[in-house]
């Protein structure tokens, strides 16, 4: 049983729960994804005060993040007196909706690496930090790994919940993640008719606008526009999904099940 401890506000369904990715999932993720988040450590001019930091970020096989900081940089001197920090990642939806998106605070203890373990660390740095490689190798910078303490995550209104270090680890990359958001412009775009029927079929028929505000491999969530309101809900694919082309014959599917009358699972 997964010790992770979530909480999901909202109305009660008597319908069968639709199935989602647990938050573990949904934060490795967004880590996965993300390259750039807000490192908060704790000042050695101010103690007990949190200093902020824009930090790019890598990440080691398990997921943990690694920094590539120098040692003039203040960020490193307060970690040097106090390893204790927290990485924010948010996605870029966050500037839109910074509220609605999804988010991720990851809480650790960030050291130094080990000098045997460099070479893979800087391998996997520079394969998402290309440009690092103008200073990786200047005497003062250095690689700083983060051990996970703990982690919490924001779905969005009404999803949130603590995430174990070793959920986290356990956890797998969605398959989608780096297609999704073609995918959600896509769908939102060239299939909008197809989101509104299904909609107005397994919700309320008033529905003037269907969009996918985000995907995974079992399912999407919908905003629904309705005359005086907006409301969300979610859409279960029949069978985890894995790659484009099955997103999109699980959608025609969906929209097949809903016009026959046949059970789709949701919470619209």
């Amino acid at each position: 049983m997964s010790s992770s401890r979530q909480h999901n506000s909202g109305p009660e369904s008597d319908g069968p729960e639709v199935p989602e990715p647990s938050h573990a999932e949904r934060a490795k993720t967004l880590v996965y994804l993300q390259q750039t988040g807000s490192l908060s450590t704790l000042s050695r001019k101010q103690p007990g005060w949190p200093f902020g930091s824009v930090m790019p970020y890598g990440l080691d096989a398990e997921g943990h993040p690694v920094f590539l900081i120098s040692t003039m940089a203040m960020h490193t001197q307060n970690l040097l007196g106090d390893p204790r920090a927290s990485l924010l990642v948010t996605p870029p939806e966050s500037r839109v909706d910074p509220l609605g998106a999804a988010r991720v605070t990851v809480m650790g203890s960030v050291t130094k690496v080990p000098k045997e373990e460099n070479a893979e660390i800087r391998a996997r740095y520079l394969d998402r930090h290309a440009n690092a490689s103008y200073w990786v190798d200047y005497q003062d910078f250095g690689f700083f790994r983060m051990a996970i303490a703990e982690i919490y995550f924001v779905g969005g209104f009404g999803s949130m919940g603590w995430v174990t270090p070793a959920d986290y680890v356990a956890a797998a990359v969605d398959p989608l993640a780096t297609a999704s958001l073609d995918l959600i412009h896509e769908l939102n775009t060239e299939q909008s008719e197809t989101l509104l029927r299904l909609a107005r079929t397994l919700g309320d028929t008033e529905v003037q606008q269907a969009t996918v505000t985000a995907l995974d491999r079992l399912g999407f969530h919908l905003r629904l526009t309705i005359p005086g309101r907006i409301q969300g809900g979610r859409v279960a694919f029949p069978t985890p999904v894995r790659n484009e082309s099955e997103v999109r014959d699980s959608l025609a599917g969906l929209a097949a099940q809903a016009s026959a009358g046949l059970q789709v699972l949701h919470s619209l």
